[in-house]
C-alpha cells in the first residue's frame, strides 16, 4: 500500500504561482510512476503531467506545457507540481497518484490516489 498526501493548494491570482507537493508513506517511492489529474467543477478528471521513476521521463497535457513543471525527490518521498502564469481554467482540485512501473495517462491504471487539494484561480 502507498499513501498519498497532497498539499500546496490555495487561491492564486491569475498569471501567478503555485507549487504542490504530494507525499507518499508505505512502499519504496522510486518503484512507482507518479501523476497528476486534476478535476474541475463539472467535468471529469483529466491527466496534468506524470515522471518516471528516477525522473528522466515527464509528460504534460498539452495545455500545461511549458507553464507547470513535475519533479520528485525520491531521497523525500515527494513529488511536486510547478504551476506558473495560472489561468482560470486551471481551477480545479488536484490529485496526485501512483502507478509502477510505465508511464502512462491512463489514469484507469493508477492504483493508489491522494485526497485532493484545491486550486482556485481568480482574477
Amino acid at each position: 500500500q502507498v499513501q498519498l498526501v497532497e498539499s500546496g493548494g490555495g487561491l492564486v491570482q491569475t498569471g501567478g504561482s503555485q507549487r504542490l507537493s504530494c507525499t507518499a508513506s508505505g512502499r519504496t517511492f522510486s518503484n512507482y510512476i507518479l501523476g497528476w489529474f486534476r478535476q474541475a467543477p463539472g467535468k471529469e478528471r483529466e491527466f496534468v503531467a506524470a515522471i518516471s521513476r528516477y525522473g528522466s521521463s515527464t509528460d504534460y497535457e498539452d495545455s500545461v506545457k511549458g507553464r507547470f513543471t513535475i519533479s520528485r525527490d525520491n531521497a523525500k518521498n515527494t513529488v511536486y507540481l510547478q504551476m506558473n502564469s495560472l489561468k482560470s481554467e486551471d481551477t480545479a482540485v488536484y490529485y496526485c497518484a501512483a502507478k509502477g512501473p510505465l508511464i502512462t495517462r491512463e489514469q484507469a491504471l493508477y492504483d493508489y490516489w491522494g485526497q485532493g487539494t484545491q486550486v482556485t484561480v481568480s482574477s
